[in-house]
């Protein structure tokens, strides 16, 4: 399918890509009540899912970006706008993001798409859905598309995905995030990362964490070294870029699938938008709007007109995917 077009016009504060960006998550403050279920994973760990059932026949799964959580307002405003339309939703906490440790060394990465696919087996097999969505903001956008185009034995119910800001290409992406202008972004990642690390050195002694190391660790591959290369057995920093990007795997997609990425996300490289493989594919579209900054897409300081992203993700659904509540 050929790069759709669409036009996100915001007023002018948010044609700022960085306003944009961090005005969600510092000024919106929406709410929402979710039922919490634990599922005790295959290797003795759990994952928290957090529903929000409006008795529908279509199920929305959630996946939340770097540090999230099923609390980031993106998550939030999501699961509201989808229950309001009639669908029910489930987000999903990467392990360790759910408000507690979880139970193993091990937590997440941008391309373990291993717990991905055992929560929707979960699912299926635990509930009555006809319909199985997956949306997945910057990282989860990577784990939706890598899981999507990865695994060959993906449940029928899952009719497609959606996915919001992804970096695509890790190798490329994480060289942007080093530059200046996303240096308050990369602190703030490595602020909440280092205090989960510290937090597993003291629960797992024989973890080898050099703490002053950690300290004055100011990119994402001096944290990389430490623990996702050896804790989930990479070779490096670049072969986890490599092995984890969801880039390689969108042409093995094949159920419909949407990538939203703007124009002037300060996160993205230009190989972060997949132009060839939307143009080659029937079952992948892009949009690349000209604003929205990262995972933001706010139009204006008035809440009830901020629903540009919701309501294309809702669009996608009804019109592409032909789902009704």
């Amino acid at each position: 399918m050929p790069i759709i077009s669409d036009t996100f016009s915001p007023s002018l504060p948010f044609k700022s890509a960085h306003f944009n960006t961090v005005y969600r998550p510092l000024f919106m403050k929406d709410t929402i009540e979710y039922k919490r279920k634990r599922i005790t994973t295959w290797d003795a760990d759990f994952i928290d899912l957090d529903f929000s059932l409006v008795e529908s026949k279509t199920l929305v799964l959630l996946i939340h970006g770097l540090e999230g959580s099923s609390q980031s307002n993106y998550m939030i405003t999501t699961s509201n706008h989808l229950n309001n339309i009639g669908f029910d939703t489930v987000c999903m906490n990467l392990r360790g993001c759910s408000g507690e440790d979880n139970s193993l060394l091990e937590t997440y990465h941008s391309g373990k798409t291993d717990d991905v696919e055992f929560v929707i087996k979960h699912l299926n097999s635990n509930y009555n859905y006809e319909n199985i969505i997956i949306i997945g903001f910057s990282l989860g956008g990577n784990l939706t598309l890598k899981f999507l185009g990865e695994y060959n034995n993906i449940p029928s119910e899952v009719k497609g995905g959606i996915a919001v800001s992804v970096p695509v290409d890790l190798t490329s992406s994480q060289a942007e995030l080093n530059k200046l202008k996303n240096k308050i972004y990369l602190n703030e990642f490595l602020r909440t990362m280092k205090l989960k690390l510290l937090q597993k050195a003291e629960k797992f002694p024989d973890f080898q964490l050099d703490k002053e190391l950690l300290f004055k660790a100011s990119k994402f591959r001096h944290l990389e070294k430490q623990y996702t290369v050896p804790v989930f057995g990479f070779k490096s920093s670049e072969d986890y870029w490599e092995k984890a990007s969801a880039k390689p795997f969108i042409p093995e997609i094949k159920v419909p699938t949407l990538l939203i990425n703007a124009l002037d996300d300060s996160f993205l490289s230009k190989e972060c938008y997949p132009i060839k493989e939307a143009k080659s594919m029937k079952n992948f579209y892009l949009s690349t709007p000209n604003y929205g900054g990262h995972v933001g897409f706010i139009s204006s300081f008035s809440n009830t007109e901020n629903k540009w992203l919701e309501q294309r993700v809702s669009k996608f659904i009804h019109e592409t995917l032909g789902i009704k509540p």
